[in-house]
């Protein structure tokens, strides 16, 4: 890519947005295949089937970041994935059922629409989008004709082969021209959306419920929860993954690690707080079986552990506080069991409150002394209305 094309802000074109809608529908339906299941079993379940769904999302996000896809080639190849999104989220449901063919072929389907769009560049077929064709598609198909147990082993291989195929064609990614604005962009409007879950988990309960004090005190500690959450990422993390990817020496690493691995710990993460949701709010006052809270605690602790490990990817130091939250939080997980919904809610909310406060003071500190290091830098006649920047 060139320094002329780099400069230019690559935008997000509509035809994403449209297809990102898609994939609201699809974590929903993956949140619901959770909820009908909380145990170890469940949760591989559901992973292993949201990793093709988000896999999915990320080839397309991938070659509409390498390339100018807002001409009508393009627009149509997008709804067409998207189309191939819809099938396999109908699928989810009943995925280790009669559906598991259905989102077999679907997402193969889609991955093929994928590499035709891509197919010009040199050396597409030995590469991630190669693989999802030649290799996890027809496992994921082959799986589809299995019963369930033979089933979810063959599409946990499958998994396993998609997310391995980065790190595998690493030197052959090299060669690709990342666009730095529209990768953060891209993966930031994911987690939104698998966000906008956690509201439907308040959302979808609460409004059955009669809506008592209680009720309602539930509702408010559980959007605390949400909107600090949100907060971690968007108003302390997001700025600091785009300055990584525009300064990196290896942009490739950069969006491999950070946006493709870590975006799907984070999302997981919050699905699994979203389907606690729906266990809390409707009945406030009853106690929480270990499942729900180890949805809930567990999925803020993975969400908060995640930005300890993109911390570190990025710049190589170490995010405390959010370790230090995130160990809290797990460790909080056994005493919750036998608590009331309500009081599991408070405490959660309480404490990602606590951690957004702890960072807001720290990072003013830090732009306090940047900003006397910069005067005391600075000649006496300079202006003093000196602005301070930067990433987080």
């Amino acid at each position: 890519m060139s320094t002329a094309v780099e400069a230019a802000e690559k935008r997000v074109t509509w035809a994403e947005l449209y297809f990102d809608l898609v994939f609201v529908f699809a974590i929903t339906q993956v949140s619901a295949l959770l909820h009908h299941r909380h145990d170890l079993v469940g949760l591989a379940e559901a992973l292993v089937v949201f990793v093709p769904v988000y896999w999915c999302w990320v080839g397309t996000t991938v070659q509409a970041n390498i390339r100018d896809v807002d001409n009508p080639r393009d627009r149509l190849g997008i709804l067409l994935v998207g189309l191939g999104g819809l099938f396999m989220a109908l699928a989810v449901p009943g995925a280790y059922g009669r559906r598991g063919l259905l989102l077999g072929v679907a997402y193969w389907l889609a991955r093929l629409v994928l590499l035709l769009l891509v197919a010009r560049l040199p050396g597409v077929w030995r590469g991630p989008y190669g693989v999802a064709v030649l290799v996890s598609g027809p496992l994921l198909v082959a799986g589809g004709l299995l019963p369930d147990g033979p089933r979810l082993a063959l599409w946990s291989l499958a998994a396993l082969c998609d997310l391995a195929a980065p790190l595998v064609f690493r030197r052959r990614l090299a060669v690709v021209a990342y666009h730095p604005a529209h990768m953060p962009e891209r993966f930031a409007l994911f987690l939104l959306v698998a966000l906008g879950e956690s509201v439907v988990g308040i959302g979808g309960p609460a409004a059955a419920a009669r809506l008592d004090a209680a009720e309602l005190a539930a509702v408010a500690a559980a959007f605390t929860i949400s909107a600090g959450l949100w907060w971690q990422y968007f108003v302390y993390a997001a700025d600091a993954m785009r300055h990584a990817v525009e300064t990196a020496d290896s942009r490739r690493d950069v969006i491999r690690r950070i946006f493709q691995y870590g975006h799907l710990a984070l999302a997981a993460g919050v699905i699994g707080v979203a389907v606690g949701f729906e266990e809390t709010v409707a009945d406030p006052g009853e106690a929480l079986g270990a499942g729900s809270v180890a949805l809930l605690y567990g999925g803020c602790g993975l969400y908060l552990l995640t930005f300890g490990y993109t911390r570190w990817m990025m710049f190589r130091r170490v995010a405390v506080t959010r370790l230090v939250a995130a160990a809290l939080v797990l460790a909080l997980l056994p005493a919750m069991v036998r608590l009331p919904a309500l009081v599991v809610l408070v405490v959660l909310a309480v404490l990602l409150v606590a951690l957004n406060a702890v960072e807001h003071v720290r990072v003013a500190r830090a732009a306090a002394g940047a900003a006397r290091e910069i005067a005391a830098e600075e000649p006496v006649a300079a202006p003093a209305d000196r602005s301070v920047g930067g990433p987080v």
